[in-house]
């Protein structure tokens, strides 16, 4: 699919949708057995909300090159302003429209048509025994094909073209593409993620203060200045098999906000650092997966970076 020669294409963006169920006023408190901070009782547990799921389909015609949040903008405007999406910046730099696109987490802003749409073959997934068939799944992608060794063209050019579109894995859905993000950022502020210094101003030989004083070499920048790249988007989160809304494991955006600051020579923090996340669900809950690391935006080796915070911790 060529994005440069100004043919538009036409594509189908198939929206995994949901509709909360309206809350229902309690007059009770919970139960009086239940135990203190339980999800039946008077907790602050957070639970997964039910309500109405279904898939939608939209069809438009654009250029290979538009971005996967133009076409949702597209389709809020002038086919169907329920559509609930999260953006803001538009340009990768706020991280807060990650969804999940074909399966795979990634931001709505810098995801292309041309990059993510496939074509989905006319085929019959049922055989005559009325058994459906495992090898051919509905839906195939052309490199899928052709890993396969399979020609793409067999599926004919007019085949549709798919985006398929689902809320951040890992998170409590809280409309359509709208994920509830607030159990990373919990974690996150868990770690207290903010500069610790001893707070004692240095000063000269004339008593003056010393502006000079949290000057740093440029290796001891190189050693943080990737990390405080994060935008806390959520793609390592919704990518990573452990994770599951911050309840068994604090997550890698966590532990990658923990590594920047004790990995800061300014800090004086890094042993309370390293004592809050080396606990059961820190990184002793890690299986060093590294997928994690497949699709950051910012371009940070996300599984590198905990490994090599795991093998400081344990070495301290």
């Amino acid at each position: 699919m060529n994005g440069n020669d100004g043919t538009r294409v036409q594509v189908t963006l198939r929206v995994h949708r949901f509709t909360p169920r309206p809350e229902r006023e309690h007059t009770r408190s919970g139960s009086p057995f239940a135990k203190q901070g339980s999800p039946f009782g008077s907790g602050t547990a957070r639970r997964r909300p039910r309500g109405k799921q279904w898939v939608q389909d939209y069809a438009l015609t654009v250029l290979p090159d538009t971005t996967i949040l133009d076409c949702l903008l597209n389709i809020k405007r002038t086919q169907d302003p329920s559509l609930a999406f999260r953006y803001s910046c538009g340009h990768g730099m706020c991280g807060s429209d990650a969804v999940a696109v074909n399966g795979t987490p990634t931001l709505l802003c810098t995801a292309k048509v041309k990059d993510w749409a496939v074509r989905q073959h006319a085929q019959n997934t049922v055989d005559t025994d009325g058994f459906r068939k495992t090898a051919e799944a509905g839906t195939a992608t052309d490199t899928a094909d052709e890993a396969s060794g399979a020609n793409p063209s067999d599926a004919g050019d007019d085949a549709p073209l798919i985006v398929e579109l689902a809320a951040l894995p890992g998170f409590p859905v809280q409309r359509d593409l709208i994920a509830d993000i607030d159990p990373m950022l919990d974690q996150i502020k868990r770690l207290q993620p903010y500069l610790q210094a001893d707070g004692v101003l240095a000063t000269t030989k004339d008593g003056k203060i010393d502006v000079f004083e949290y000057l740093q070499r440029p290796e001891q920048l190189a050693a943080y200045e990737t990390l405080s790249n994060c935008i806390a988007c959520g793609v390592c989160e919704g990518s990573c098999p452990v994770f599951a809304g911050g309840e068994a494991f604090i997550g890698p955006a966590a532990l990658i906000t923990a590594s920047r600051f004790i990995n800061d020579s300014r800090d004086t923090a890094a042993d309370a650092r390293m004592d809050a996340i080396d606990t059961a669900d820190g990184i002793a809950a890690c299986q060093s997966v590294r997928a994690c690391s497949r699709h950051c935006p910012r371009g940070i080796d996300v599984g590198e970076e905990i490994w090599q915070l795991i093998a400081k911790v344990k070495e301290r």
